[in-house]
């Protein structure tokens, strides 16, 4: 693996969770963080309050954000799997 090349320097997962709001501090204000909603069914937004804007959030959306400029959360889902 010392030898494979990576576009990404972190990653983190975070399953079946409603999360607070959240602003990624350890990353630089230029750089994206690529959200990905997985599954099967279930219903939820991603909520961006700095641009005042409400996103579903539906399994298979991938979103880049500026996870250190805009705070971000997911709303409780429904029809949970």
């Amino acid at each position: 693996m010392s030898q494979w090349p990576s576009l990404f320097s972190g990653l983190e997962v975070i399953v079946n969770q409603v999360t607070l709001s959240y602003r990624d501090t350890g990353s630089s204000p230029t750089l994206f963080d690529l959200l990905v909603s997985l599954g099967t069914s279930h219903t939820t937004t991603m909520k961006l309050a700095k641009v005042q804007a409400e996103l579903d959030y539906f399994p298979g959306t991938m979103l880049y954000i500026a996870g250190r400029v805009l705070e971000h959360l997911v709303s409780p889902w429904v029809n949970r799997e």
